[in-house]
């Protein structure tokens, strides 16, 4: 059986070859955090399970170490309040809210962020520690401050890292409102998802810092960015390649809502296979043109249903071929997306690393290509 020690140096020489790990600080501190520290105890899905069930492995069952080592996101938490080390031995049903991301993401969004010697960084979401605790080995204890919205996931993150000899600044409360004691802060980093750029941010980075970001929503299509702060509450940034998503911020995610109706409505001809938003990009780019609309469905049969106004949209396949789209309310939601899904055609179906993003006070703006390219602002 490998221990802890070999089975890290097995994990951070992968990465390396694969390419997703090249700093040698960030080497070093994958070398030597144990991961197990911080999710001791973790949950994995029920293969062939509808709704998705979650089985809890803890220290001791067959593969808990190996499974540790192997680069996967480590689902911690269920509900807001069902811990893996407390859960039934049965598999459970419930929706993820605190996880250990999978190392070569979180490694690779710390290496991305170009911290240096000396920087003083601010981390939204603390988790389960170990993100936390890479930060805290690279930079040091003093210059890294981690906030935590769940304070019981930040009791335990506590611990695990005093245990582990890191003690970084902890704070507890909402992280989209920054540092509640203020500060200048060279770099940001989130490790949950947001609707949109909270302004305290933009105020507590410095000029020249950097943030780096999930932009997500109630459709939970994501783009990772990196933004270069340009003066007190303005930035600008690009998405970058690849296929990045955290759990949504809880101020930010959907509110609860009660069983969906689906209403009689206006029918006509879909001006687009409906399909197309089910891909990575394709829904971001619908997510953009109704960002305050919940998406469900797949293929043919998609469901639109706003939340700020109760306006809803829903596709079918025709039996001659083509979809149909039937709308209510006063947001005609599959229009929006249409025109959004025509615009991005026309600039080529580019990944997200051909969108942008602009923030001032006027407003917040994903746009393609170029900033005076088409675009759509945030909901903020």
């Amino acid at each position: 059986m490998s221990t802890s020690e070999e089975l890290r140096a097995a994990l951070t020489a992968d990465l390396a070859e694969n390419g997703a790990l090249s700093d040698p600080a960030w080497i070093k501190a994958a070398e030597a955090v144990p991961r197990e520290a911080f999710a001791g105890a973790y949950f994995l899905p029920v293969e062939g399970s509808d709704p998705t069930a979650y089985r809890p492995v803890r220290q001791g069952d067959p593969g808990w170490l190996e499974g540790i080592y192997t680069d996967r996101t480590l689902i911690t938490q269920l509900d807001g309040h069902t811990g893996a080390d407390e859960a039934d031995r049965q598999p459970v049903v419930g929706a993820p809210s605190s996880s250990s991301t999978l190392p070569s993401l979180v490694l690779g969004m710390w290496q991305r962020l170009g911290t240096d010697t000396g920087h003083r960084v601010l981390e939204i979401g603390t988790g389960t520690g170990y993100s936390t605790a890479l930060g805290a080995h690279r930079l040091g204890d003093g210059n890294l401050t981690s906030i935590e919205y769940d304070p019981r996931v930040a009791e335990r993150a506590a611990a695990a890292l005093r245990a582990a000899d890191y003690r970084p600044r902890l704070l507890v409360g909402d992280g989209l409102r920054g540092d509640p004691g203020g500060g200048a802060y060279d770099r940001l980093i989130a490790t949950c998802s947001v609707r949109y750029l909270p302004m305290p941010w933009l105020h507590q980075v410095k000029p020249g810092g950097r943030i780096l970001v999930t932009l997500s929503g109630w459709s939970y299509a994501s783009g990772l960015a990196e933004l270069t702060v340009t003066g007190p509450g303005e930035a600008t940034g690009r998405f970058l390649p690849g296929y990045t998503s955290f759990m949504i911020a809880r101020p930010h995610d959907r509110p609860p809502r009660s069983t969906l109706a689906m209403l009689p409505g206006d029918e006509r001809p879909s001006l687009i296979d409906p399909a197309v938003v089910d891909s990575w990009t394709g829904s971001w780019v619908a997510q953009l043109a109704a960002p305050s609309a919940e998406r469900m469905g797949n293929g043919a049969t998609q469901i639109l249903s706003d939340v700020a106004t109760g306006s809803q949209a829903r596709t079918a396949p025709r039996p001659d071929g083509g979809w149909t789209v039937t709308q209510r309310g006063p947001l005609r939601l599959w229009d929006r997306v249409e025109e959004a899904v025509r615009l991005w055609r026309r600039a080529g179906e580019p990944h997200q690393e051909g969108f942008g993003i602009t923030v001032s006070a006027a407003g917040q703006r994903v746009w393609i290509g170029t900033e005076d390219g088409p675009g759509w602002n945030l909901p903020i």
